[in-house]
């Protein structure tokens, strides 16, 4: 079955630098953290290859709004700092609204 849902999607790709894995590791669970406590926030995952460095996080919002003030908010303004300094030899931002999604489960 398939089913509209009001749900909008961040899909945050990137490719790390090998420098400053402790501090990364730090701000990367503060930001976990931080965008779960955060209004219209619904889930994520993540995952990285450790070879290439390549990682993939997608992230479910409520609305446009909440995607716009979770990207405000200073703490996550000081991250992206220091992921254009530090963390990311470069990244990508994809924001969608999700038309219809499909769930299956045994």
């Amino acid at each position: 079955d398939w089913y509209c849902s009001c749900m909008y999607v961040v899909i945050f790709r990137s490719t790390r630098t090998p420098d400053h894995s402790n501090l990364y590791g730090e701000w990367s669970e503060k930001m976990e953290r931080l965008v779960a406590s955060q209004p219209g926030y619904q889930s994520h995952f993540s995952f990285r290859d450790g070879e290439t460095g390549d990682g993939v996080t997608v992230s479910y919002f409520d609305s446009e709004e909440s995607i716009s003030q979770w990207r405000d908010l200073n703490e996550h303004l000081e991250a992206q700092t220091l992921g254009r300094e530090h963390f990311y030899e470069g990244y990508t931002v994809e924001v969608a609204h999700i038309e219809r999604r499909y769930d299956w489960h045994k």
